[in-house]
């Protein structure tokens, strides 16, 4: 029986309750994650969606994406295009060796009353926080103030002939994840370790969500749910093969003044391949 339009929007409303924090996620896709090491050449997908790997909300923006090569070395983006609802590049994989693309942010967001009770914020959307203006900008006697340090990182990895491990090395800035399992040596019917730090340390107790992709032609998420344990670890089955993404949270209070808690989003793109 055919669905109705009102039933697919109740669907897809119903879908996106669980994730409504962060019903917009950001994701690079990859053509192919693994590669023969002769000169070869990649194109990446960049966007912002509701659907996983569904170019369905905004493009990606390019300026703040990188990508480091197998021996740590800078690699430029190549025919970059942004349109509409997606962003796309080439790499050319010069050196044998894992790949990482990555785009990264941190800053701080403060959010109180006004002694009319209307809620205000620092900064605005779209802005960074500089906390040269942070003294001027919130009032020293605010009412409910709360001031958040945060990070923002999003990755995957692609592989050129033999792995490498020399871009797993943490920043030890934000929500990491470092591979124990090879990013790019995954496969349906197997499990994946990671860890997972903060600032360096483990994020024990921070929470992952894997959703495989093809969402639009399905009915349930299907979604993977897993807590690091007080190492940070995590293991992660791979029921088949596929792109995945994922996506880890992390809270606690132990940030630096005048921030009274820290938040950590992490998110990256796999590709399982079948046996």
């Amino acid at each position: 029986m055919k669905r109705t339009v009102s039933t697919l929007l109740a669907g897809a409303l119903a879908l996106s309750i669980p994730f409504a924090s962060q019903a917009h996620r950001a994701w690079f896709l990859p053509a192919a994650t693994v590669l023969s090491a002769d000169n070869a050449w990649v194109t990446v997908d960049a966007a912002v969606s509701n659907d996983i790997f569904h170019a369905d909300h905004a493009a990606y923006r390019l300026n703040g994406v990188s990508v480091v090569g197998p021996k740590g070395n800078k690699v430029e983006l190549q025919n970059t295009n942004t349109g509409k609802h997606r962003s796309n590049f080439d790499l050319q994989l010069t050196d044998e060796g894992t790949y990482k693309i990555f785009s990264a942010s941190s800053g701080l967001r403060a959010r109180w009353e006004d002694a009319n009770g209307k809620r205000q914020g620092w900064p605005r959307r779209g802005q960074k926080a500089d906390m040269a203006e942070f003294d001027k900008v919130v009032p020293k006697d605010a009412k409910n103030l709360s001031v958040s340090q945060f990070s923002r990182r999003t990755e995957t990895f692609i592989t050129a002939g033999t792995p490498s491990t020399e871009v797993f090395k943490p920043t030890n800035q934000g929500l990491e994840l470092v591979p124990v399992t090879h990013p790019n040596d995954l496969y349906a019917g197997e499990s994946a370790q990671f860890t997972l730090l903060m600032d360096g340390k483990p994020a024990a107790g921070a929470e992952v969500i894997v959703l495989p992709g093809g969402m639009r032609y399905r009915s349930a998420q299907n979604e993977i749910k897993a807590v690091a344990d007080e190492q940070g670890n995590i293991s992660i089955a791979w029921p088949e093969a596929g792109m995945y993404w994922l996506s880890a949270s992390y809270e606690d209070n132990q940030a630096k003044a005048p921030a009274t808690n820290r938040r950590g989003g992490y998110s990256a793109t796999f590709e399982v391949l079948p046996q």
